[in-house]
């Protein structure tokens, strides 16, 4: 006398080694979303990572952090720029929708005439001027907007 007997298990199939097929239990793992986050974004991040090691003191300057990174001095003064920015428009940057396929549409280099403005007023004017260049550019939606009713505090 045979009895049939079901088991209900959740499980997903996985590539494993040389292309085999392995049966994990469980639900798959949640894809990652598609894009890769932008350059300028990691730029962002990196230089308040900077910020705060030359804060702490665990670096002495910023030619050590050149050093440490293999970079030269003046690309550290690059990064280290893009902490002039208005907060907002950091936040936006920091904030930027994931890149699809291509090119970034915004870069270190289009920044670097905002770092350079004397107050933020003029930052976020430019900063709305280059989204608009840019959404126009690529034809998708403008999302990189900051807030234009901050008063225009000048830099220390």
């Amino acid at each position: 006398m045979t009895q049939k007997l079901t088991v209900a298990r959740p499980f997903h199939v996985r590539r494993g080694k040389h292309g085999r097929q392995d049966l994990c239990p469980g639900e798959p793992a949640p894809t990652p979303p598609a894009g890769r986050v932008p350059r300028l974004a990691r730029l962002m991040a990196l230089a308040i990572r900077f910020d705060e090691l030359l804060r702490r003191g665990l670096v002495k300057d910023q030619a050590e952090l050149a050093r440490l990174g293999h970079v030269s001095r003046a690309r550290v003064t690059q990064i280290m720029n893009l902490l002039c920015l208005a907060p907002d428009i950091q936040e936006a940057v920091l904030f930027l929708p994931l890149t699809q396929r291509g090119r970034d549409p915004v870069t270190e280099r289009h920044l670097r005439k905002l770092a350079a403005a004397p107050d933020w007023h003029t930052q976020r004017r430019l900063w709305q001027e280059l989204v608009v260049r840019t959404t126009l550019a690529s034809g998708s939606e403008p999302n990189l907007v900051v807030n234009q009713n901050e008063p225009g505090r000048q830099r220390v």
